[in-house]
């Protein structure tokens, strides 16, 4: 009896440092995903003086906590609701064409009898081109983006907030190629620092560097229309409270399908659908469900 009491405790801990491991990637992306996901086809460069307008929806369902790669028996139930606003601004620099850029996240994340709504930790960044050839259909990017921690956040929340308090840094790297004259190859990098949060649950949260993979196939039908498929993969980023580590590293991997198209020359809808495939500590994602408005203005 003793020994059941102690252990019970031991799994809470647990969940609360799996989803510690989880942040702010439960609202933009999965637990599983990278800091700044992309979709195919983001690192197509434009033509300078273009402006994109894009709306995000995205809802997903994590019914699991996983430690060491194992779940945990402890019942979990969480749910979110998320829009994303975001600008991008196509320019040059010199001779570089260049992407200033915002990105707003906001909604609602609900787990169990506890919820938090409101607008997250807004993200600025931008990417550079250091291949652009259309016409050999091959690009090849590096960006730099910063996540500025004024979004809501309630430390006596732990990790069921929108506001991550902590500043954020992340560093991509693109390849885009074709493979053939309707599919196309894109392969993302990622590595990304963070800041501490000084307020979680009443500790001092710290977090290692992470760093991971986006590969995306798409297979153009029609010089308007695409199917895709996504796949992220994210090692790293170990926390410690107060000093003392969590053992909660990832490595962890998603995927999505999706298809998209132009409804009008300036319109583009996009809808995804996917789920985990393994999560070695965090929050295992059952389903989700994106959708993507993009306006060129």
């Amino acid at each position: 009896m003793q020994q059941h009491r102690q252990s019970r405790p031991s799994s809470l801990r647990k969940a609360a440092c799996a989803l510690a491991a989880a942040g702010l990637a439960a609202l933009l992306a999965p637990a599983t995903a990278a800091e700044i996901p992309t979709d195919p086809g983001d690192y197509v460069a434009l033509p300078a003086g273009t402006d994109l307008g894009i709306l995000y929806y995205q809802r997903a369902e994590y019914k699991a906590v996983y430690a060491d790669g194992k779940r945990l028996a402890v019942p979990f139930n969480l749910v979110t609701d998320i829009g994303v606003a975001r600008w991008v601004h196509y320019t040059k620099l010199g001779d570089y064409l260049v992407t200033p850029q915002v990105i707003i996240p906001f909604g609602k994340v609900d787990v169990r009898s506890q919820s938090a709504s409101g607008v997250g930790d807004p993200i600025v960044g931008s990417a550079l081109w250091l291949v652009n050839r259309p016409e050999e259909k091959r690009w090849a990017t590096v960006s730099a983006f910063v996540s500025l921690p004024v979004g809501k956040y309630d430390g006596a929340q732990g990790p069921i907030n929108l506001g991550e308090n902590r500043w954020k840094g992340v560093l991509q790297s693109s390849y885009m190629t074709a493979l053939s004259a309707n599919l196309m190859l894109d392969l993302v990098g990622e590595y990304a620092l963070y800041g501490e949060n000084d307020d979680f649950v009443g500790l001092r949260r710290k977090q290692d560097a992470s760093y991971g993979g986006q590969v995306h196939l798409r297979y153009n039908l029609s010089p308007a229309t695409a199917l895709s498929l996504s796949y992220y993969h994210d090692f790293g980023g170990e926390s410690k409270l107060n000093g003392v580590a969590q053992h909660d590293r990832m490595n962890n991997s998603r995927f999505l399908v999706g298809l998209a198209g132009f409804v009008s020359p300036t319109v583009q809808l996009q809808l995804q659908a996917g789920k985990s495939l393994k999560v070695t500590n965090g929050v295992k994602e059952s389903s989700r469900i994106n959708l993507r408005l993009v306006k060129v203005l």
